[in-house]
């Protein structure tokens, strides 16, 4: 089982009327599976190696929320006990491939191709969207000029979501999260 073998089986529900988290997750655990500990720590290098971008006030907390909510997401993919038949937006899903695919492309272009960072992604980003209903990056998740990732009445605001509208490689496509008004 290869890690790009998780886009086949989960364009493999497409057919289907309905698709339900129970299905979802049953795919989602069985690729977490196949990720090692060092897996996760050459993920962990990953994501501190794309913080070096960042401006050095938001750094560190850019690098503790990925590696909690991102990386060790697996952890909680694998030991789910969520039992949910209720259907997920099958139509978000299928046009989640585009972005699903780019993760796997984009890492191969420049990466080893044994990396399980580009599968880590795909899980999480799955995960999150759909079986967990809550935006890719938590709550209280900060951007520069201090804005913050917020949940009001029941609805999650990203204050840059907007700005990535272009970026056809940006996971924002995949997020549930609306853009915050007036930013």
């Amino acid at each position: 089982m290869e890690a790009e073998d998780i886009l086949i089986e989960l364009k493999e529900l497409t057919p289907q009327d309905e698709i339900t988290k129970n299905e979802l997750i049953r795919i989602l655990k069985k690729y977490a599976s196949i990720i090692s500990v060092y897996d996760l720590m050459m993920a962990a290098v990953h994501i501190r190696k794309d913080g070096e971008f960042i401006q050095t006030q938001y750094r560190e907390k850019y690098i503790e929320i990925y590696i909690k909510y991102f990386i060790m997401r697996m952890k909680e993919v694998l030991e789910s006990e969520k039992n949910s038949d209720s259907p997920i937006n099958k139509q978000n899903f299928i046009d989640s491939f585009y972005l699903l695919e780019r993760t796997f492309e984009n890492e191969k272009i420049s990466n080893d191709p044994d990396d399980k960072f580009p599968l880590i992604y795909v899980i999480t980003s799955l995960y999150t969207t759909f079986i967990l209903e809550e935006p890719i990056h938590p709550v209280g998740s900060e951007f520069p000029g201090s804005l913050k990732v917020e949940e009001k009445n029941g609805k999650y605001l990203c204050p840059v979501k907007d700005n990535q509208k272009d970026n056809p490689n940006a996971i924002c496509h995949l997020c549930l999260a609306e853009q915050t008004p007036d930013i």
